[in-house]
């Protein structure tokens, strides 16, 4: 166990051999179906509503067909696709922001949540400031983002940083706060410090919801990245779809909305599996007790 996997000669089942048999699982649920069929729905829907119908509003976007060959084009018309590097530029600009904010946010929300979670006194001296800040929109930041900082990157990294940490700290508590008070009770009744208590029973109790709130942070990230983009910073997708807008290029706009998707989907999914492996025993009860 204290490697991080099991043995097989101890009858238990290793890391990698339980990743294998979720995905199994996986595989022969219809998860992975009815996901190809809602993206099949959707994109049909959009085909049919804007290049079949051309249904009142969606008659002026562009369709899918139109969006995926300009995608593909070696010679697009509007200078954005595959095959143009400062496409890819814009894709790393924005995922070295989001990356920043991300670790940024991880390394202050996951400690702060869990100290609001764990102290009575910490919470009722800091969360009612915490609470009054977290409604503000990341939008109503901009200007006092820019007069702070006066580079054109920290800006954009401070803003998607404050929308990520909310998200991150606030679960965090919540999973603090969800963990049965015997348990705390039971360490302590079994000779454990308080130090001890908050790591080896707080902490673990808590990762479900920290991991929980790291899928919901990067997703934040990103949305809050693209308004930040957009007003201030140069390159990145956000920039991307502005400067699209003011150039009358629906296509790009889309093309710059779609990749912010699937990027934003993938670092998502990564939180997942880096979940999943810092916590191989919720896995194994899941995965073993038939769960998802």
């Amino acid at each position: 166990m204290a490697n991080g996997k099991l043995g097989s000669s101890h009858g238990e089942i290793g890391a990698w051999e339980m990743f294998l048999y979720r995905f199994s699982r996986w595989l022969r649920s219809p998860t992975p179906y009815l996901m190809v069929v809602g993206f099949v729905l959707f994109f049909g829907a959009w085909y049919l509503l804007s290049e079949v119908f051309k249904v009142w509003r969606f008659a002026s976007l562009p369709g899918p067909h139109q969006v995926l060959v300009e995608w593909f084009n070696p010679n697009p018309v509007y200078g954005m696709s595959l095959y143009t590097p400062n496409y890819y530029m814009h894709v790393w600009m924005s995922l070295r922001r989001v990356i920043y904010a991300f670790v940024i946010s991880t390394a202050l929300g996951v400690p702060f949540g869990l100290f609001l979670g764990w102290s009575r006194n910490f919470r009722e001296f800091t969360f009612p400031v915490f609470e009054t800040l977290r409604p503000i929109p990341v939008l109503a930041w901009v200007p006092l983002a820019i007069v702070m900082f006066r580079s054109d990157e920290t800006p954009v990294i401070f803003l998607t940083t404050l929308a990520s940490f909310y998200a991150t700290a606030l679960n965090t508590m919540l999973g603090v706060q969800s963990i049965d008070e015997s348990f705390p009770r039971a360490a302590a009744c079994l000779g454990a410090s308080r130090w001890q208590v908050f790591r080896h029973v707080i902490i673990p109790g808590a990762l479900p919801y920290i991991f929980t709130g790291l899928q919901i942070s990067v997703g934040v990230a990103w949305f809050s990245l693209v308004a930040a983009e957009m007003v201030s910073g140069e390159y990145g997708l956000g920039y991307l779809i502005n400067s699209s807008y003011v150039n009358v290029q629906y296509v790009v706009i889309l093309i710059g909305m779609i990749s912010v998707g699937i990027v934003g989907y993938l670092s998502s999914a990564l939180v997942r599996i880096a979940g999943d492996y810092m916590m191989q025993w919720r896995v194994r009860e899941l995965a073993l007790g038939g769960g998802r």
